[in-house]
């Protein structure tokens, strides 16, 4: 997906999006986001209340 969608998708701006160097596949000339990357990121972030 897109960067505005991916960034939406994870919650955050686009600008914090491109900050967390996850992987963009190619497809001619743009650049996506998979999802399957987007949610292994979301599912890699702390719990809140568990150490």
């Amino acid at each position: 997906m897109p960067a505005p969608e991916a960034a939406h998708y994870l919650g955050v701006s686009e600008s914090m999006l491109r900050q967390l160097d996850l992987p963009r596949r190619m497809l001619g000339a743009k650049r996506l986001y998979d999802r399957f990357d987007l949610d292994a990121y979301a599912s890699s972030l702390p719990i809140e209340g568990e150490s």
